[in-house]
């Protein structure tokens, strides 16, 4: 009679890596991007507040300059996330219902409301809101706040959208667009100079057409996008930090003047917001292979990153008003990072209680 033979062990299945998801890489994105708006805002504030001849001063000099790149990287995200939605479904009707609803008239609104918000905090007088050519500029250039232009840049980015599918399927790499891109950018900027002269070329898609043509490339090819962030990474980060060195002198020099050298600084700043832009969709990549706390948080807040986009200004405009930041500079800090706070929780609190209901649609088109 023979033994009963022992049982064999339970093998072992290797734990199937975790897929990033492409929705909360997009919303991730968002987050980072809308807090740096409103970092870059409140730097804003600190610059009206602190001795111009202090550390302070200049630390937020740098910050506000470094953290300048968030039209052109929503932008980027727009072109990819709309490429993949156009790719996958052709619908033109459907297309620009969405994006009437959800741009068109919160634009239209929001101008409305901002001038009016002008006038009553006494930013502005009464006057202007008889005066048609104020209307105007509001209306054709975002200038009735000093945000309000990316969403004019954002609708433009959706009516071009649909005959850049074209190029989309046919799958473009991500290196060719930058070849097709970088002189079509320079082209426009020298289109512009002497030719079309508009008063605000910044309120313009023409502005962004390199950020827009990346967006496109990376959304026919976002699957690979991981494999080639990860090929070139470095290769970009030493381009960034190259590019910066001669961003930033300039950069401070236009916010200093609000002169700098012609053609040097749109060039750099459209390197140096690109490369942020294709970097950080990277490093919000990596984020998703190990979620954590702070990857929830900004997935949260860019879900709602429109609303908040639309209400902060409001926000740090009265917290301003009503308690100027004073004191030492330490204390001026301390007040503005309570402001940026409060700028950051309270209009995203709003718009998640305002999400999926007649108000929220109202408001923002969703």
């Amino acid at each position: 009679m023979t033994a009963p033979s022992a049982p064999s062990a339970p093998s072992v299945q290797p734990t199937p890596r975790r897929r990033p998801s492409a929705r909360a890489s997009v919303d991730t994105f968002r987050g980072i991007t809308i807090l740096e708006v409103i970092i870059h805002h409140s730097t804003g504030v600190a610059l009206r507040h602190l001795p111009p001849d202090s550390t302070s001063y200049l630390v937020a000099e740098i910050v506000n300059r470094t953290l300048h790149f968030a039209v052109p990287a929503f932008v980027f995200l727009s072109a990819l996330v709309l490429t993949r939605s156009l790719l996958r479904r052709y619908d033109l009707r459907r297309y620009a219902f969405r994006r009437t609803l959800r741009a068109a008239w919160p634009y239209l609104l929001w101008t409305v409301l901002y001038a009016l918000w002008y006038v009553w905090t006494g930013q502005r007088t009464a006057s202007a809101l008889d005066d048609p050519a104020q209307w105007r500029s509001w209306l054709l250039y975002g200038k009735a706040s000093f945000h309000l232009y990316f969403l004019l840049v954002a609708l433009e980015v959706y009516a071009v959208l649909p005959l850049l599918v074209l190029i989309a399927r046919r799958r473009p790499r991500i290196s060719d667009m930058l070849l097709i891109g970088i002189p079509l950018q320079l082209g426009l900027y020298f289109l512009n100079r002497y030719v079309l002269h508009l008063q605000y070329p910044t309120s313009t898609v023409m502005w962004y057409v390199l950020p827009l043509l990346l967006g496109v490339s990376v959304g026919s090819r976002l699957r690979e996008f991981p494999q080639w962030w990860l090929r070139h990474r470095w290769a970009l980060l030493a381009l960034l930090a190259a590019v910066f060195a001669f961003y930033l002198p300039e950069s401070l020099k236009f916010l200093r003047t609000g002169h700098a050298t012609p053609v040097l600084f749109d060039a750099l700043s459209w390197a140096y917001t690109t490369l942020v832009a294709l970097l950080l969709l990277g490093v919000v990549w990596r984020m998703q292979l190990r979620p954590g706390a702070l990857q929830r948080r900004l997935a949260n807040l860019g879900i709602v990153s429109l609303q908040v986009y639309l209400m902060h200004p409001v926000v740090l405009q009265f917290l301003e008003g009503w308690n100027p930041p004073r004191g030492t500079e330490f204390e001026v800090l301390s007040t503005l990072v309570v402001y940026l706070l409060i700028a950051t929780i309270i209009p995203a609190l709003i718009a998640q209680m305002l999400r999926r209901t007649a108000v929220g649609l109202l408001l923002f088109g969703r």
